[in-house]
């Protein structure tokens, strides 16, 4: 059932006369874009909280703050809060509606502050040394919990004599002159930072006739008690128990935790560590509720009438990319599992991200990836039925209030930034309400729908998008860009992105091609699993059926024809530099890439990734390290000799900045033309606005120069 109307068809509806009033998409543009996220709807669902953060190009910054809006749409949004320049994030209401915790950096390190709605100054409720971030309440509202990133070693000791300990701790890293580090296991780097030895605690605070308590580290010990890694996590990742008594998590694997998935959830009471271990165990010794699984479990939420938990669950353990079921239990109002587990998505097709419970205690929503869009989706314990709920291009960020009639969520499309919905939960409702802070910007600018179209490939048929330029005339002939996603196991959907933006290349005057080859999520888990140890078989085929689709169109100019992408999408532009196809390619771009097997695995973060795509480790599979690795065809660079700007970065810990230099080098000794673009202070991403409008200006400058933009 349509709830509302997709925004494709709204721009269906423009005029020819309208558009002709209208300009393409600039690369400043892709900063003047104000991006909500993180809404919250309030207990009683009358309104909705939500981060709005602006972009400054010429200061080089960002600033987020908080806006309320009536879910009724009959009064106009207002902003809640001001920080200064500063970043307020992490809304969450009071159980009792009258106030929002936020997370803010507006008194200079992270912490925790809370604004009442019928206004006045918001209070910081934290001062501790490590920050404060991830706030919750407890459902009688006498409690706060949150994360900070402390020094294990002091995390058993009172409070007061802790915090001084991380603080002086720090502040002599910070201050010395010598900047060695020493390391002793893995993680020691995750993603863009140097994290060492120190470790996400649970913080627990509680409501005095004075204010709220001293906080207390509620898990003690060297181990982590929230996700390292964004894959295994959907939203808040820990929650109180309905009795508010125990904090039930997402812990990281208590062993070996950069090379197993294996996360638990994982069970203490708020007052461990403060007033005694738990019955039967130190304080260090945290109860695990799903030990009997290897694979990962995540994402705790317990049904409104506090009997039922559901979370996330994976199957095979080594393997994030596997797909998530939403497993639910019985439980007692301790949360200790009172019944047999059960699996309602079994069946699905779909790999559920984020979810929330309906009022009846008996329904679930869930955002999923499907055929290059995430939908809604709706499915009833003791059902295997699944069914679509709302939909409209990319939907994400699902809440629903504690009464469970209304809902809000974000929506975003190839051409639109996210935007606020909020709608009744009812299956027949209608009186959906949208919020866009863009709404001006967006009504300026020449935008295109994209297309989506079946290409046929080894044993079925692969999704890809087209997306032609502004102005677009048949009778000329375009150049095109021949994007490839990273992960490999993502996707190109209907939605936006702030650092690879589709609209923003086809406003240069390209027509945008992005295929979901094998390994797109989306399109059946075994669509998935077929690019595991086959990076350069049937997904380069697949691409490459992609070009073949793509050069019979009759707008296309096959001699301009360039292809680009990050990450796993660099690795196969690489594959492409050392295969025959780099020769229907005038020029290629390469950021973050993957070059050489062999060396990626000893320098990656996330050793879990390389070691379930090739099956084991170099030494005992290095075949499987070897067959599908760019560097070990680096002589066919010469022969093919396409044009490559390589873009890679110092913080980059996934794949490693080395793997830009062996790449750049390689194509350097093999004469091949090519530009290396080198970012110190990034990692994966190009963040920084200075940084990401000069990442755009390379890009474009190099296809511009190699593969000239605009129809003839």
């Amino acid at each position: 059932m349509k709830l509302f109307l997709p925004f494709a068809l709204a721009l269906a509806m423009i005029s020819p006369a309208e558009a002709a009033d209208k300009r393409p998409m600039k690369i400043e543009d892709l900063f003047a874009f104000k991006r909500v996220a993180d809404p919250q709807i309030s207990p009683d669902g009358k309104l909705v909280v939500y981060q709005v953060t602006s972009v400054s190009l010429a200061e080089n910054k960002t600033s987020t703050a908080l806006w309320v809006a009536a879910t009724d749409g009959k009064t106009p949004p207002k902003q809640f809060t001001s920080p200064n320049g500063k970043k307020d994030t992490h809304p969450r209401w009071s159980p009792d509606g009258k106030s929002i915790l936020f997370s803010s950096t507006r008194a200079g390190s992270q912490q925790l502050w809370i604004v009442g709605l019928d206004g006045g100054e918001a209070q910081q409720i934290t001062t501790i040394s490590t920050g404060a971030d991830n706030g919750l309440w407890s459902r009688d509202g006498n409690h706060i919990g949150f994360v900070s990133v402390v020094h294990p070693e002091f995390s058993e000791l009172p409070f007061a004599e802790s915090d001084k300990k991380n603080a002086a701790k720090d502040k002599e890293i910070e201050s010395s002159p010598v900047k060695a580090k020493t390391f002793t296991k893995l993680f020691y780097r995750h993603w863009d930072e140097y994290v060492g030895d120190k470790r996400q605690h649970l913080f627990v605070m509680s409501a005095g006739k004075t204010g709220w308590s001293t906080p207390h580290d509620a898990t003690p010990g060297d181990r982590d008690a929230n996700p390292t890694s964004s894959t295994f996590s959907v939203g808040d990742d820990f929650t109180f128990t309905p009795d508010s008594k125990h904090l039930i998590f997402t812990a990281v694997p208590a062993e070996g935790e950069s090379w197993s998935t294996n996360h638990d959830l994982c069970r203490v009471r708020i007052t461990n560590n403060n007033q005694g271990p738990q019955s039967g165990r130190k304080a260090t010794d945290w109860e695990a509720l799903t030990g009997d699984n290897k694979a990962a479990d995540n994402s705790p939420r317990f049904s409104p009438d506090g009997k039922k938990l559901a979370y996330r669950s994976q199957k095979k353990a080594g393997y994030e990319a596997d797909k998530w079921d939403i497993l639910v239990v019985d439980v007692n109002d301790d949360g200790t599992f009172a019944g047999k587990v059960v699996n309602p998505t079994e069946e699905a097709v779909q790999s559920p991200n984020e979810f929330a419970w309906l009022p009846d205690n008996k329904t679930l929503l869930f955002a999923a990836d499907a055929n290059g869009s995430t939908p809604i989706f709706e499915v009833r314990i003791g059902s295997s039925e699944i069914q679509e709920f709302a939909k409209g291009g990319v939907l994400g960020s699902l809440t629903v209030n504690g009464d469970g009639n209304r809902m809000a969520f974000t929506e975003a499309a190839i051409d639109h930034p996210p935007r606020l919905v909020t709608m009744g939960t009812a299956r027949a409702s209608e009186n959906a309400m949208k919020i866009d802070p863009n709404d001006a910007l967006l009504a300026t600018l020449d935008r295109t729908k994209p297309e989506s179209v079946q290409v046929k490939i080894e044993d079925g048929e692969m999704q890809m998008w087209l997306l032609k330029p502004p102005g677009f005339d048949a009778k000329q002939k375009y150049p095109v860009a021949y994007l490839v996603h990273g992960g490999p196991q993502g996707a190109w959907e209907d939605g936006w992105s702030n650092r690879w933006n589709p609209q923003l290349w086809a406003a240069q005057g390209y027509v945008v091609v992005m295929p979901n080859a094998r390994g797109s999520t989306g399109f059946g888990q075994k669509f998935v699993d077929q690019i595991s140890g086959d990076w350069g078989g049937k997904c380069y085929r697949d691409l490459v059926a992609g070009l073949d689709y793509v050069d019979k169109l009759e707008y296309v100019d096959k001699e301009r024809i360039a292809s680009a992408g990050g990450s796993f999408g660099g690795y196969m532009q690489n594959w492409f530099a050392v295969s025959p196809v780099a020769k229907r390619l005038k020029c290629q771009i390469s950021h973050c890439s993957v070059w050489n097997f062999e060396s990626m695995w000893g320098t990656t973060d996330e050793l879990w990734f390389d070691e379930w795509e090739h099956q084991g480790l170099p030494w005992e599979k290095p075949g499987s390290y070897a067959e599908f690795s760019p560097h070990k065809k680096a002589g066919e660079l010469a022969k093919n000799k396409c044009p490559m700007l390589v873009i890679h970065n110092d913080n980059d810990f996934r794949c490693p900045i080395g793997q830009g230099h062996e790449l750049f080098t390689a194509l350097q000794r093999n004469k091949v033309p090519s530009r290396f673009v080198n970012f110190p202070d990034e990692g994966h991403w190009v963040l920084k606005p200075k940084n990401s409008e000069r990442w755009h200006q390379e890009v474009f400058g190099w296809l511009a120069k190699y593969c000239p933009p605009g129809g003839k």
